[in-house]
């Protein structure tokens, strides 16, 4: 059921790194957003897959972790993602790329938690380094990367408390607490 997926679908940020990730498995979820629809059927996103414990070790570095948690640096190196797509779009195909990257990395996340991963978009990267990395032409823009892998650690929905704090948090246990607004307060008619 949809709706399942959708809640087992959150972003985690700690993985068990020792249960490594296929190119093929990165390649059918690639391939699932592929599929989805895009702004004039332009088609302009592009994936690196990166799979090699060298390479997601060069990529770890140039991503920012859960910013709402200032004492936390990211996983320890145990838990760190066992793959990463690195969403590109292609500038030689149109100059910006609408509402085409959203709807292809929840696909790609829902895909993952089929097949029980778990993943985290970021969009606070170091666009720069990663071109320079991973070589990356110029006509191609570096989106996000995708953090994959299998995830080790709890992450509970709540409601948003009367004070309007939306801001994830982890308690004593390391269990990660994601407030959410109640249906009530994201509809504002209905006509």
């Amino acid at each position: 059921m949809l709706k399942d997926l959708v809640l087992r679908n959150r972003s985690f940020r700690r993985f068990n790194h020792s249960k490594r990730i296929t190119p093929d498995t990165l390649r059918e979820l690639v391939d699932l957003a592929r599929l989805t629809p895009s702004g004039r059927n332009m088609q302009p996103l592009k994936y690196l897959l990166v799979t090699s414990e060298e390479a997601c070790a060069r990529l770890y570095p140039q991503l920012s972790w859960a910013g709402y948690l200032k004492d936390w640096d990211g996983p320890i190196e145990d838990e760190r993602p066992a793959a990463y797509i690195v969403m590109l779009g292609d500038t030689a195909l149109v100059p910006n790329f609408g509402i085409d990257p959203g709807i292809a990395a929840q696909t790609l996340l829902l895909g993952a938690v089929e097949k029980g991963l778990g993943g985290c978009i970021f969009g606070t990267i170091k666009r720069d380094e990663i071109r320079t990395l991973f070589e990356i032409p110029a006509q191609f823009e570096v989106l996000y990367v995708i953090a994959l892998g299998e995830p080790v650690e709890k992450v509970v929905i709540e409601d948003v408390k009367v004070d309007g704090d939306i801001k994830y948090w982890r308690d004593a246990d390391q269990v990660h607490h994601l407030p959410k607004r109640a249906l009530a307060d994201v509809i504002v008619g209905e006509m």
